[in-house]
């Protein structure tokens, strides 16, 4: 059960209204060196500059990025050639980053390889230290730079240090 960390930037708050600009992915295991990356053109002409603001990107270079339904196919070929058995989807702000990655799969594609199911990161280090108001982030070695392959890392770093504290998880 291969643990997917992912992250995502988009422009705007909700699928199929805004577009996904771009996307990191990585298995978690300890050398962190399986990734993901892609970047999709804009699916609806709607758009909040704030929001595309923290990609870095401008409007004009994301309609340069690549179809999104073949960016998809990418990433499902990438998780079956990189994962055996039932993949598990996390990210830091799974209610943001799941609906826009299930959304994509299930209109592209037909079908969600994640399933109907995601974790997120932040509720399982509250659970592990048994506070609502701790955060995971201290955990992170690599810099948080609104580059979805950066936070990801960064993220599954923060996993494997929840393991190393005693988080019982399987990386296989």
């Amino acid at each position: 059960m291969p643990y997917v960390m992912v992250d995502i930037e988009a422009d705007g708050p909700i699928p199929g209204d805004y577009s996904m600009v771009c996307f990191g992915a990585v298995i978690v295991e300890p050398d962190l060196n399986r990734t993901f990356y892609g970047k999709l053109r804009p699916i609806s002409d709607q758009f909040v500059p704030q929001a595309l603001a923290v990609s870095g990107f401008s409007r004009e270079e994301c309609e340069a990025f690549d179809d999104p339904k073949s960016v998809m196919e990418q990433f499902r070929d990438w998780l079956k050639a990189n994962s055996k058995g039932r993949l598990l989807f996390v990210s830091d702000n799974n209610g943001f980053d799941w609906q826009f990655v299930n959304w994509y799969f299930h209109h592209f594609l037909g079908s969600n390889p994640f399933g109907f199911s995601s974790t997120n990161l932040g509720s399982l280090y509250k659970g592990m230290e048994k506070d609502t108001f701790v955060s995971f982030k201290h955990l992170r070695r690599t810099k948080h730079t609104h580059h979805p392959v950066d936070d990801a890392r960064g993220n599954a770093e923060a996993l494997l240090e929840m393991k190393a504290m005693g988080l019982k998880i399987s990386l296989r």
